[in-house]
């Protein structure tokens, strides 16, 4: 196919702090790609994608009739570009329709951002694809099994390009540790050890106050947060993970823990002073010295003490983490069988600090050491240890591109529908559904208490 010259065009479904982060990749590269349209029926959502969309477009076409009419000595007017505001995905899909009855191409963009929430996922994949959408899902693909069969053949059927934000795949740091395992210096890899440190803070605001703390309204925290790193294991190794034993719960998030005297909100609470979940800490302390940004961002739209207040005053962001109405579990641990050999374990704990993920892979030739930036490797042949470093892309939350993997993610699906090269995608359809299934296999384990083995398809 004959790579395009022109910008991307970019459908956005779902305008939250995800859905701005791509947007915001988007409105920094004018040059490859540009927001046409936003689904979301939050207006100020919406708003916010939008007025950053057209003033990033303006400001570069500006630049570019400026250059133009000085090379030409002409002069040019800038027209504004349109951003579509749409209620639902649904209107994008009828959008699409009303195009094709009157001869177009039935899309109205090359591609199609889904970043709505977990529950979310499936019925506007299924219903874009056919239409021919590049279609790049946030993860997780959906919430059961079933679902993300669904999504992974409704894609296949359409034949469109698909990618998953698995973007832990596209850090700086993952394409290190990967080439040095495709080097061979290890020899065959037969354990892996992988930690995530989630965060007290993180956990509290994301998994006990936030949208994810419920697997009845969202999905098992494994799912919600650390399918990227099952994901990320079977990506390294090369090696689709066969079977799985787990184990975890909701150890310390509970009323049972609650301490004596605890008042039911943070601004009412005699204790907040010393307590580590304190929400005023948080939210107000980051507000003060970085601005609102994540997680604040999140909790108001707001941007003053004032409205910081006030949402801790009547939000859930403001409640006792010990009188939630969470579930998910706080600690879990992943024992997994590799296909061919070799075995790997994972642990995600919130009560840690907020940290890059700390990796060791054991081979029959050397060992490696990662800490999310720096890999030490020794050479069990000559005894030689060497160093590597990858760099500092950013922390790893969403208010730091996820040590540059949003970034990444980003750069290689447009880069991929700019040329027609899909190998640019590293978390294609089959991939992404496989550690899905090892996902939903150790949720299985961890409820039954018994070993089950993951489905390859």
């Amino acid at each position: 196919m004959t790579p395009n010259p022109q910008p991307v065009t970019v459908a956005l479904v779902g305008a939250g702090n995800r859905g701005q982060t791509y947007a915001r990749w988007i409105a920094e590269h004018p040059d490859r790609a540009r927001l046409v349209a936003v689904a979301d029926p939050r207006p100020h959502q919406r708003g916010l994608v939008v007025d950053q969309a057209v003033a990033a477009q303006a400001g570069f076409s500006a630049a570019r009739a400026l250059t133009s009419g000085t090379e030409s000595g002409a002069t040019h007017d800038v027209a504004l570009p349109q951003v579509a505001e749409l209620d639902g995905w649904q209107d994008l899909v009828a959008a699409g329709d009303a195009d094709r009855a009157v001869g177009g191409t039935g899309r109205i963009a090359d591609m199609v951002i889904v970043a709505t929430q977990d529950r979310e996922h499936r019925d506007p994949v299924v219903a874009l694809a056919p239409q021919g959408y590049a279609i790049l899902v946030e993860k997780p693909l959906a919430p059961s099994p079933e679902e993300c069969r669904d999504v992974v053949d409704a894609v296949e059927a359409s034949g469109v390009l698909f990618g998953v934000c698995h973007v832990m795949r596209y850090m700086p740091y993952t394409d290190l540790v990967k080439s040095v395992v495709d080097s061979g210096v290890l020899g065959e890899i037969v354990n892996v050890q992988h930690l995530e440190p989630v965060g007290w803070w993180h956990d509290a605001h994301s998994y006990v106050r936030g949208p994810w703390r419920s697997e009845k309204t969202s999905s098992p925290m494994l799912l919600a947060k650390s399918s990227h790193d099952l994901d990320w294991i079977r990506y390294v190794t090369g090696k689709r993970i066969a079977t799985v034993a787990s184990f975890g719960s909701l150890k310390h998030f509970r009323s049972e823990e609650r301490p004596a005297g605890a008042a039911d909100r943070c601004l009412d609470c005699p204790l907040e002073p010393t307590c580590p979940y304190s929400a005023p800490r948080l939210y107000l302390t980051t507000l003060r010295e970085q601005g609102p940004i994540w997680p604040v961002s999140v909790i108001t739209d707001a941007t003053d003490e004032a409205g910081v207040v006030e949402a801790l005053r009547t939000t859930d962001y403001g409640r006792c983490v010990y009188d939630s109405d969470n579930d998910v579990v706080d600690h879990q641990v992943v024992a997994m069988e590799l296909e061919g050999g070799g075995a790997a374990t994972f642990t995600m704990t919130a009560f840690s600090e907020q940290d890059h993920r700390k990796t060791q892979i054991f081979g029959t030739h050397g060992c490696l050491d990662g800490d999310g930036e720096k890999v030490r490797v020794t050479d069990f042949r000559d005894g030689s240890v060497t160093v590597h470093d990858g760099g500092h892309h950013g922390a790893t939350n969403a208010a730091d591109d996820h040590g540059g993997g949003d970034s990444g993610v980003m750069d290689a699906f447009v880069r991929a529908v700019a040329t027609g090269d899909p190998s640019h995608v590293r978390s294609g359809a089959v991939e992404s559904l496989q550690s899905h299934l090892a996902v939903f296999a150790a949720e299985e384990s961890r409820h039954r208490r018994t070993v089950v083995d993951v489905p390859a398809r």
